[in-house]
């Protein structure tokens, strides 16, 4: 099988690539290397890999590159509430506009497994899982687009959507920003954290096991096709102060608190049953304790805020 990959130099793509060609892939990957990153390097050397610079939002090179290709995985996406915020042009053009691009140009026959976001829950209820039926009040632009293209994607059929927990671990194109990064970087770093609104939780996810699930998708693509998939750990259920205390664990001159003034600008605030898609066999092979061994090993490399997206 040959597969489109679109925004593949990002954090997400740049392990999915590899994953995808170690396991016997071809694969057509796009990215306009926005952030200048030299991700995918490690891969060139594998003849499965065709790399293209280019925009997901270019109607001829997809079109073109569509006709050589069985599957898409559109992963072109401006992520994140601050940093679709502060471009809503082009958080819209690619986070919507060129999915829906494709959705129009690609053959019923082409299968598309799309990842969104599980912030698309909002402001959970507390105590009670998210689990794919809960109905979807995304807070931000961001949860907007992800929440719309994918009811979209669903409608047409053929495809699968993977509503992500927040991802974690170390990438070529590797991002600061995300919460589980962010906390252990400070940790590993500064040794001090002023937490606003400690007790908002949120499920995580390891970026290996992102791209185990794509696979996973794929092997399995006629029993689960045309679902949304929470993908996390369902032992990380945490709040923000709890996750501190599993990064204490293993950086023990962190020291951490809560601030009474202030607040948090992301109000996500939800716990998460990924009860369906390990009824379908799938299981993460990364716990959230390795997640920060492996983060505080890849931080005696970046010592500055280079990578973040904000």
């Amino acid at each position: 099988m040959k597969i489109l990959v679109t925004g593949a130099a990002g954090y997400i793509g740049s392990i999915l690539v590899s994953t995808l060609l170690k396991a016997g892939y071809e694969v057509i990957a796009i990215d306009n290397f926005m952030y200048n990153q030299a991700s995918l390097l490690d891969c060139c050397y594998d003849k499965k890999l065709t790399i293209i610079r280019g925009d997901a939002r270019d109607k001829e090179l997809i079109s073109k590159q569509l006709k050589e290709v069985e599957a898409v995985f559109p992963l072109a996406c401006i992520v994140g509430a601050p940093a679709c915020n502060r471009d809503p042009v082009m958080a819209t053009t690619t986070n919507f506009d060129a999915v829906k691009m494709l959705l129009e140009l690609r053959s019923k026959e082409q299968i598309i497994i799309f990842p969104t976001t599980n912030s698309g829950y909002g402001i959970g209820q507390e105590g009670i899982f998210c689990t794919e039926e809960t109905p979807l009040k995304p807070i931000s632009l961001y949860g907007r687009l992800k929440v719309d293209i994918e009811k979209m994607l669903l409608d047409a059929g053929n495809c699968i959507t993977l509503r992500l927990a927040t991802v974690f671990g170390i990438s070529p194109r590797m991002r600061l920003d995300l919460l589980v990064n962010d906390f252990t970087y400070r940790a590993v770093t500064d040794r001090f954290l002023v937490l606003f609104e400690a007790h908002f939780k949120r499920n995580y996810i390891h970026l290996r096991d992102v791209a185990k699930a794509f696979i996973h998708c794929l092997d399995n693509f006629e029993t689960m096709k045309n679902e949304p998939y929470n993908v996390g750990l369902s032992e990380a259920n945490l709040s923000k102060w709890e996750l501190c205390q599993e990064i204490q664990k293993q950086v023990h001159r962190f020291y951490f608190m809560e601030s009474k003034i202030g607040e948090d600008p992301d109000k996500r605030n939800y716990i998460v049953s990924n009860a369906k898609i390990e009824g379908t066999g799938f299981k993460p092979d990364v716990s959230l304790q390795d997640g920060i061994a492996e983060l505080i090993k890849g931080y005696q490399v970046i010592r500055r805020n280079q990578f973040a997206n904000i």
